[in-house]
């Protein structure tokens, strides 16, 4: 049997629950405040017109071929995939239309993949990952051209509670200026990525996660000289769209069930972040910060570019030659200690430069030439390209970029240091 709507529903305030087959040809509106559940698969064909700002319940496959969305500016709707009562199974969440939700909470405790997307789903609020593994079909829709499944996170949109048990396992997109966890995993595994606020809020970001990808590993072999362990365990896809403006700051996580051991030995001294250099066919260096409680590592400016990434240990002996010490605390208050930005042993190495990036990414210091004339950092933002120039920095931490040239019996190179800065500015 099926329910169908060929006209004009509007529910405001009574329960609804359709225990058939629901099919919307027409109108239909669920105010809000108006909860609704449909026990049977749902289908909003192409003529069909559907606009949630309440509560809906999808029980079973829904599939969206005509408009399925909000209110402009409304901020009430929620759909909430589950399973009703003793049944089992997965939901296929599929169309050719793009469907858009605000609100959305996943609760489907089927294992091995309980929801199937085969459509472009919109998030624009917060999605609920409490149970279930949403697999995302990449492989392409003959009728659109496009993926079968994208999982889409509009500006301002988030995701919250992802878990081993509950994740989006494909291609997340991100669109907007805010910072944001791609909410990813792959073979039961939750690894997230992360990145800093882009510049625009038309930015796109695209992330995935893959794991126990032998092949894969074998044939992106090379890497420079600094590299020494690469975890050939687990690897991140990060891209960003063709007209995205800026770069960002990028977080990867390490798990002790999932990343290659031999790169944990000692995290804070050596594991940094590496990116696969397509055009020179080598994994390269893209410089770490690590955070051992919440086990991660952030790379201390923006990345150099794109592609596939992963963590390696870095050999010491290359980043520390030289004899440079760096003394990450500044306070300058006139006491004689700390007053600058203290890196010994700097003006051996004339050609160098300085970075200091605020938490969000902007740069706020730069110069070359370090500690000469006075040339240091004394908590003010100068440097060509820096936000707020000239301007007095706020009490906080940073991320500082050390470059310098080294030279020895074995040639010239250019040693980078990267870590975090405290500064205490009165």
């Amino acid at each position: 049997m099926k329910k169908k709507n060929i006209g004009l529903i509007v529910l405001s305030a009574v329960p609804f629950v359709a225990s058939a087959q629901t099919v919307n040809e027409g109108i239909f509106s669920v105010m809000p405040g108006t909860e609704m559940g449909t026990v049977a698969e749902f289908i909003n064909v192409e003529s069909g017109d559907f606009t949630n700002d309440g509560t809906v319940y999808f029980f079973n496959n829904f599939r969206n071929d005509g408009i399925y969305s909000i209110s402009k500016n409304a901020k009430t709707g929620k759909v909430i995939f589950s399973r009703h009562e003793e049944e089992s199974g997965v939901q296929t969440i599929s169309g050719n239309s793009f469907t858009e939700f605000y609100d959305v909470v996943l609760n489907n405790p089927q294992k091995s993949g309980a929801f199937d997307l085969k459509a472009n789903v919109d998030i624009l609020g917060t999605m609920d990952f409490q149970d279930g593994i949403v697999k995302i079909d990449s492989t392409i829709n003959p009728k659109t051209g496009l993926s079968q499944g994208m999982l889409t996170f509009q500006k301002g949109a988030k995701s919250i509670n992802a878990s081993d048990r509950s994740f989006a396992d494909g291609e997340i997109e991100k669109i907007g200026n805010d910072a944001f966890m791609f909410p990813q995993g792959h073979k039961g595994n939750f690894r997230y990525a992360k990145i800093s606020a882009p510049k625009s809020d038309k930015s796109t970001y695209v992330s995935r996660y893959i794991y126990d990808d032998k092949q894969f590993f074998e044939a992106h072999k090379n890497k420079t000289g600094v590299i020494e362990i690469v975890n050939t365990n687990e690897f991140w896809l990060v891209d960003k769209g063709n007209n995205t403006e800026g770069d960002v700051l990028l977080t990867l996580s390490w798990s002790d069930k999932t990343t290659l051991k031999d790169v944990l030995g000692n995290p804070e001294k050596n594991l940094h972040i590496i990116r696969w250099d397509e055009y020179n066919q080598i994994w390269v260096d893209e410089g770490g910060v690590v955070d051992v409680e919440n086990k991660e590592v952030t790379t201390a400016t923006t990345v150099n570019g794109y592609g596939f990434f992963t963590l390696a240990t870095v050999k010491n002996d290359i980043i520390n030659k030289g004899d440079v010490v760096i003394y990450n605390a500044v306070s300058p208050n006139g006491d004689g200690k700390n007053d600058y930005f203290i890196i010994d042993n700097i003006t051996r190495y004339p050609n160098n430069k300085v970075q200091i990036f605020n938490r969000w990414g902007a740069k706020v210091y730069e110069t070359s030439n370090y500690d000469s004339n006075g040339n240091v950092f004394k908590g003010y933002s100068e440097g060509s390209g820096t936000v707020n120039k000239n301007s007095k920095l706020p009490t906080g931490t940073y991320y500082y970029v050390v470059m310098y040239e080294y030279t020895d019996s074995k040639g010239t190179e250019m040693i980078k240091k990267t870590g975090y800065l405290h500064l205490e500015n009165e």
